[in-house]
């Protein structure tokens, strides 16, 4: 008899435990990206831009130190987070490209679930037809008006949403925000910057631009409040990559693929909380996923952070890994790829055409002109514009001793043996995306123009600019 009563209760606890998780309200979404912010310059990271509304976020969840993108710059990254799919795999490795026909986005994923699924702001994806989002905003900024009018109308109707607000900040030319805070005498230049006014004068607009861009995040989070989503809402603020100074953007070095990444979810994620677990992008829709209550779909190439927001875990990744594509990009090199992987404190970077030039948008500018004009008197200058833009076969960084990555251990005796385990994960992790290095770097404009043309055929896309 006693047995029998303890099953019955034991049964009963179950039924119970079942339905409060189908009684529990699935959880919101809110993902917001700035564009081409280094993650060192905002504050809770240790920078001089003023940003009060993410510090406080931190100060509210988990802080991670260690995500990264797969590629630093601006279409590859947004095509990544919204598929779960590195950039070969999915198509969109060069920039200003459409994903492979086929593909399934978070729309495809989350619609299902019940969400409602929105874009407010930047999109730079291709096709539409994948990427199937309730679209909103004004020049490439989000549109609060329209973010208000989800929040209401969820709030109203209990339906879950994802939103993903895509800001276009503090992406150049740096003319919103006041940059009077900033004098230019008075920033702080990173060590692998040359020390010109030009230079000065830029950081100034750009760290204002920053500062603006937590406004943008302080007026999204005000509205979760107004419509009293925040405690049902997991909110994620990230940086996207680096700023479009040298050694950032375009560059498979840290400060190009390393990003901000806060979450905020009340009852789940404490409070303070940091971790240092190597994280990326691509982890990101798996997550979702789970957290509404379903199994992510075998395809996704990332891993759920869920473990990592509710403590649960402390590790989850071994290492992180990075390309670039410089063709289609504004005045890039004809062919200049790079690939990269990343441990927790050793880095390796192939460059797959040592001889070629490396030049872009930011080598044009005449900001970088001030620098190659201090070079001819200052050798410190000249040796910071020639690695820049010359760069050697392989790259081998200490993380740790070495974070701005300047001293080159690739042909050191002594790490033989770390740069060997690292080539071999980066070749393998190359083999599982079809990634064929070189050549694949010289199908990249054969890739383009079948976009282009499909592009044609459908709907044109304001919101497609970089």
């Amino acid at each position: 008899m006693m047995r029998l009563l303890t099953t019955t209760a034991c049964c009963l606890c179950l039924a119970s435990s079942v339905t409060a998780r189908e009684a529990a309200p699935r959880p919101n979404f809110v993902f917001i990206i700035a564009d081409d912010c280094t993650y060192r310059d905002i504050g809770c990271y240790g920078g001089q831009a003023h940003t009060p509304r993410i510090d406080r976020l931190a100060q509210q969840g988990m802080r991670f130190t260690h995500c990264f993108q797969a590629a630093p710059m601006c279409s590859p990254t947004r095509h990544n987070i919204y598929t779960g799919l590195y950039p070969v795999k999915s198509g969109a490795y060069p920039n200003h490209t459409f994903v492979t026909p086929g593909t399934q986005s978070v729309v495809q994923y989350l619609q299902p679930l019940g969400y409602r699924v929105a874009l407010s702001g930047k999109r730079h994806i291709n096709p539409r037809s994948i990427f199937a989002f309730e679209y909103s905003g004004q020049r490439n900024n989000p549109n609060p008006e329209a973010i208000d009018t989800l929040f209401r109308q969820c709030a109203s109707s209990q339906t879950p949403f994802c939103l993903f607000a895509c800001s276009n900040e503090p992406h150049s030319p740096w003319n919103k925000g006041d940059a009077s805070r900033y004098p230019p005498q008075r920033v702080k230049l990173p060590s692998y910057f040359v020390d010109t006014p030009q230079t000065r004068r830029a950081m100034s607009r750009y760290l204002a631009e920053i500062t603006y861009f937590d406004g943008q995040v302080g007026t999204i989070l005000d509205l979760l409040d107004r419509h009293q989503l925040a405690d049902n809402t997991l909110v994620i603020v990230t940086s996207e990559q680096g700023s479009s100074f040298p050694f950032g953007k375009w560059t498979c070095y840290d400060t190009g693929l390393q990003t901000a990444f806060i979450a905020r979810w009340p009852g789940h994620i404490q409070a303070g909380a940091v971790s240092d677990a190597l994280i990326e992008y691509v982890d990101l829709l798996p997550t979702f996923i789970e957290a509404a209550g379903s199994v992510p779909a075998a395809v996704l190439e990332g891993r759920s952070l869920i473990p990592l927001l509710t403590g649960k875990a402390r590790k989850h990744k071994d290492y992180v890994f990075g390309i670039h594509t410089t063709r289609g990009i504004i005045n890039g090199s004809d062919h200049f790829g790079i690939r990269s992987v990343r441990g927790r404190r050793f880095k390796y970077v192939l460059n797959l055409t040592p001889g070629v030039t490396f030049t872009n948008a930011c080598t044009q500018s005449n900001l970088f002109q001030s620098w190659k004009a201090a070079a001819q008197h200052n050798p410190q200058a000249a040796d910071k514009v020639r690695r820049y833009q010359h760069r050697p076969a392989e790259e081998l960084f200490d993380m740790q001793r070495d974070p701005y990555e300047w001293t080159n251990l690739a042909q050191d005796p002594q790490h033989t043996a770390i740069k060997a385990e690292l080539k071999m994960q980066l070749a393998a992790w190359m083999r599982g995306q079809g990634d064929r290095g070189q050549q694949t770097e010289l199908d990249a404009r054969k890739h383009q123009r079948r976009a282009r043309n499909r592009k044609k055929k459908s709907a044109p896309d304001p919101g497609n600019t970089e």
